[in-house]
């Protein structure tokens, strides 16, 4: 069967496209895995982090905007490093608001056309190329997940973090919606799936749905403090990783 032709962007990095050449793929393989250790490298001193996701279209004067800070300075508060998508809107708000408490504040950023620029409000930054990689780093480095609202990316975020969470491969890692009247319909038609089967009515309970900045905070910290305790960590180098700068 003939291969039917198609327009491609002018960008090297198409990669699910079919077959290539083996030299392509080989090449393709080593980019990737070298973003992978651009990120440990560049990462590995941020945490211990608490990830908040969120639409990049939101506004400075737009409540989720100051909802998104306020989780920022909270987070901050509790000795946290807030971690995000790095971008403008809900991102923005929550780097800003860790960074006006003092606290550490993390972008890891994605090369897009439109809308993801990085915000000034971080210390530590890291642009990738590719998606699956920087969701890798948005989970790898993070204790609990603050979903605010958010479009098509910020759910796919939320249910890839969630299936992680459900199948174990993280394990009592908290997850938060923020938002009830944005997120009221989409947990409704999640009770809808546990009552057809399709998941389990315990797997609701990984989810907690809030308006309350305070039970979020709440609700995190009861999770980390029961099932996790602070190791000391040797501050080993390894691969010339850059040493985490202060917050002022």
């Amino acid at each position: 069967m003939e291969k039917l032709d198609r327009i491609i962007p002018a960008k090297d990095t198409v990669f699910l496209d079919g077959p290539k050449s083996r030299t392509y793929e080989l090449g393709f393989a080593w980019k990737i895995f070298r973003e992978f250790i651009r990120g440990f490298r560049t990462l590995h001193f941020v945490g211990p982090c608490i990830t908040v996701f969120g639409s990049a279209r939101f506004k400075e004067d737009h409540p989720h905007y100051q909802s998104a800070r306020e989780m920022g300075r909270q987070i901050a508060a509790i000795g946290f490093t807030t971690m995000t998508g790095g971008g403008p809107g809900t991102m923005e708000a929550a780097n800003r608001g860790a960074f006006e408490a003092g606290g550490m504040s993390v972008g890891c950023n994605v090369k897009l056309p439109f809308e993801q620029k990085p915000n000034p409000y971080v210390q530590t930054s890291i642009t990738f190329d590719h998606f699956f990689v920087r969701k890798v780093m948005l989970v790898k480095y993070s204790y609990a997940f603050v979903i605010m609202p958010g479009g098509f990316g910020t759910m796919d975020e939320f249910f890839e973090t969630l299936t992680l969470v459900q199948t174990k491969t993280l394990v009592r890692f908290p997850l938060v919606l923020f938002g009830k009247e944005y997120y009221q319909p989409l947990f409704d038609y999640m009770e809808y799936m546990a009552q057809e089967g399709t998941i389990s009515r315990e797997d609701l309970s990984l989810v907690l749905l809030t308006d309350s900045i305070a039970d979020a905070i709440r609700h995190i910290e009861t999770f980390i403090k029961k099932n996790y305790r602070e190791k000391p960590r040797k501050r080993k180098w390894w691969l010339f990783e850059k040493k985490p700068t202060s917050s002022r």
